[in-house]
Protein backbone atom coordinates (compact mmCIF):
# COMPACT_ATOMS: atom_id res chain seq x y z
CA UNK A 1 0.00 0.00 0.00
CA UNK A 2 1.29 3.46 -0.82
CA UNK A 3 1.40 6.43 1.53
CA UNK A 4 -1.89 7.84 0.28
CA UNK A 5 -3.79 4.65 0.94
CA UNK A 6 -4.37 3.50 -2.66
CA UNK A 7 -2.79 0.26 -3.80
CA UNK A 8 -2.98 -0.63 -7.49
CA UNK A 9 -2.11 -4.18 -8.45
CA UNK A 10 -1.48 -4.70 -12.16
CA UNK A 11 -1.68 -8.27 -13.43
CA UNK A 12 -0.63 -9.09 -16.97
CA UNK A 13 -2.22 -12.21 -18.39
CA UNK A 14 -2.29 -11.17 -22.06
CA UNK A 15 1.29 -11.96 -23.04
CA UNK A 16 1.36 -8.64 -24.88
CA UNK A 17 4.43 -6.42 -24.72
CA UNK A 18 2.50 -3.44 -26.11
CA UNK A 19 0.87 -2.64 -22.78
CA UNK A 20 1.69 0.43 -20.72
CA UNK A 21 3.99 0.24 -17.72
CA UNK A 22 2.28 -0.55 -14.42
CA UNK A 23 3.33 2.89 -13.16
CA UNK A 24 1.31 4.56 -15.94
CA UNK A 25 -1.75 2.42 -15.21
CA UNK A 26 -1.44 3.26 -11.52
CA UNK A 27 -1.16 6.97 -12.29
CA UNK A 28 -4.29 6.94 -14.44
CA UNK A 29 -6.23 5.09 -11.73
CA UNK A 30 -5.10 7.60 -9.11
CA UNK A 31 -6.78 10.36 -11.14
CA UNK A 32 -10.14 8.79 -10.31
CA UNK A 33 -9.45 7.64 -6.75
CA UNK A 34 -8.08 10.91 -5.37
CA UNK A 35 -9.99 10.67 -2.11
CA UNK A 36 -10.39 6.93 -1.61
CA UNK A 37 -8.08 4.44 -0.01
CA UNK A 38 -8.15 0.79 -0.90
CA UNK A 39 -6.91 -1.81 -3.34
CA UNK A 40 -7.65 -1.86 -7.05
CA UNK A 41 -6.70 -4.77 -9.31
CA UNK A 42 -6.18 -4.05 -13.00
CA UNK A 43 -5.86 -7.28 -14.97
CA UNK A 44 -4.66 -7.10 -18.55
CA UNK A 45 -6.26 -10.01 -20.40
CA UNK A 46 -6.31 -11.75 -23.77
CA UNK A 47 -9.46 -11.98 -25.87
CA UNK A 48 -10.37 -15.48 -24.63
CA UNK A 49 -10.43 -14.37 -20.98
CA UNK A 50 -12.28 -11.16 -21.85
CA UNK A 51 -14.92 -13.15 -23.76
CA UNK A 52 -15.34 -15.59 -20.86
CA UNK A 53 -15.76 -12.75 -18.34
CA UNK A 54 -18.13 -10.85 -20.62
CA UNK A 55 -20.30 -13.94 -21.12
CA UNK A 56 -20.21 -15.04 -17.47
CA UNK A 57 -20.88 -11.67 -15.87
CA UNK A 58 -22.74 -9.63 -18.48
CA UNK A 59 -24.41 -12.33 -20.57
CA UNK A 60 -22.81 -10.91 -23.73
CA UNK A 61 -20.81 -12.95 -26.21
CA UNK A 62 -17.33 -12.03 -27.35
CA UNK A 63 -14.52 -10.01 -25.83
CA UNK A 64 -14.79 -6.33 -24.93
CA UNK A 65 -12.32 -3.55 -24.23
CA UNK A 66 -12.87 -3.07 -20.47
CA UNK A 67 -14.92 -4.73 -17.75
CA UNK A 68 -15.32 -3.47 -14.20
CA UNK A 69 -16.20 -5.56 -11.19
CA UNK A 70 -17.11 -3.40 -8.17
CA UNK A 71 -16.72 -4.97 -4.76
CA UNK A 72 -19.56 -3.08 -3.13
CA UNK A 73 -19.81 -3.18 0.64
CA UNK A 74 -17.39 -6.03 1.22
CA UNK A 75 -15.29 -5.09 4.26
CA UNK A 76 -11.53 -5.44 4.25
CA UNK A 77 -9.87 -8.08 6.37
CA UNK A 78 -8.22 -6.62 9.48
CA UNK A 79 -5.01 -4.83 8.51
CA UNK A 80 -5.72 -4.99 4.78
CA UNK A 81 -6.79 -2.36 2.28
CA UNK A 82 -10.47 -2.02 1.45
CA UNK A 83 -11.04 -3.74 -1.91
CA UNK A 84 -12.29 -1.23 -4.49
CA UNK A 85 -12.84 -3.76 -7.25
CA UNK A 86 -11.23 -5.29 -10.29
CA UNK A 87 -10.90 -4.08 -13.86
CA UNK A 88 -10.16 -6.39 -16.80
CA UNK A 89 -8.77 -4.71 -19.91
CA UNK A 90 -8.31 -6.64 -23.15
CA UNK A 91 -4.95 -5.59 -24.61
CA UNK A 92 -5.58 -6.63 -28.22
CA UNK A 93 -8.97 -4.89 -28.37
CA UNK A 94 -7.54 -1.67 -26.92
CA UNK A 95 -4.73 -1.76 -29.51
CA UNK A 96 -7.16 -2.46 -32.36
CA UNK A 97 -9.56 0.30 -31.27
CA UNK A 98 -6.75 2.83 -30.93
CA UNK A 99 -5.57 2.06 -34.48
CA UNK A 100 -9.11 2.13 -35.93
CA UNK A 101 -9.92 5.42 -34.18
CA UNK A 102 -6.57 7.07 -34.95
CA UNK A 103 -5.72 7.55 -31.27
CA UNK A 104 -2.31 7.23 -29.61
CA UNK A 105 -2.20 3.83 -27.93
CA UNK A 106 -1.38 5.15 -24.45
CA UNK A 107 -4.18 7.72 -24.71
CA UNK A 108 -6.68 4.93 -25.35
CA UNK A 109 -5.21 2.89 -22.50
CA UNK A 110 -5.58 5.88 -20.18
CA UNK A 111 -9.21 6.21 -21.26
CA UNK A 112 -9.92 2.52 -20.60
CA UNK A 113 -8.31 2.62 -17.13
CA UNK A 114 -10.19 5.80 -16.19
CA UNK A 115 -13.43 4.43 -17.66
CA UNK A 116 -13.13 1.24 -15.61
CA UNK A 117 -12.26 3.15 -12.43
CA UNK A 118 -15.27 5.41 -12.90
CA UNK A 119 -17.48 2.32 -13.11
CA UNK A 120 -16.01 1.20 -9.78
CA UNK A 121 -16.84 4.66 -8.42
CA UNK A 122 -20.51 4.30 -9.31
CA UNK A 123 -20.65 5.86 -12.78
CA UNK A 124 -22.49 4.08 -15.58
CA UNK A 125 -23.69 4.64 -19.14
CA UNK A 126 -26.84 2.56 -19.36
CA UNK A 127 -28.97 5.62 -20.17
CA UNK A 128 -28.17 8.71 -22.24
CA UNK A 129 -28.20 10.86 -19.10
CA UNK A 130 -25.79 8.53 -17.27
CA UNK A 131 -23.54 8.39 -20.33
CA UNK A 132 -23.43 12.19 -20.56
CA UNK A 133 -22.34 12.49 -16.93
CA UNK A 134 -19.74 9.72 -17.18
CA UNK A 135 -18.30 10.95 -20.48
CA UNK A 136 -18.04 14.51 -19.14
CA UNK A 137 -16.05 13.22 -16.15
CA UNK A 138 -13.80 11.19 -18.45
CA UNK A 139 -13.13 14.26 -20.62
CA UNK A 140 -12.13 16.33 -17.57
CA UNK A 141 -9.81 13.65 -16.17
CA UNK A 142 -8.17 12.98 -19.52
CA UNK A 143 -7.78 16.67 -20.39
CA UNK A 144 -5.93 17.16 -17.10
CA UNK A 145 -3.18 14.87 -18.42
CA UNK A 146 -3.18 16.31 -21.95
CA UNK A 147 -5.35 13.70 -23.66
CA UNK A 148 -7.93 14.90 -26.18
CA UNK A 149 -11.65 14.17 -25.94
CA UNK A 150 -11.83 10.40 -26.52
CA UNK A 151 -15.33 10.68 -27.98
CA UNK A 152 -14.51 13.38 -30.52
CA UNK A 153 -13.09 10.95 -33.06
CA UNK A 154 -16.04 8.59 -32.62
CA UNK A 155 -18.50 11.10 -34.09
CA UNK A 156 -16.79 10.72 -37.47
CA UNK A 157 -16.55 6.90 -37.30
CA UNK A 158 -18.86 4.91 -39.59
CA UNK A 159 -21.56 2.76 -38.06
Amino acid sequence: MTGDGLSVVVQSAAGNSDTPAASLIEGWARRVFTDRAGELVVRIVAEAESAMLNESYRGKSGPTNVLAFPVGEMPAAPGEAEPLGDIAICASIVAREAAEQGKPLNAHWAHMVIHGCLHLSGYDHETEAEAAVMEARERVLLAAIGIADPYDCLASQPG
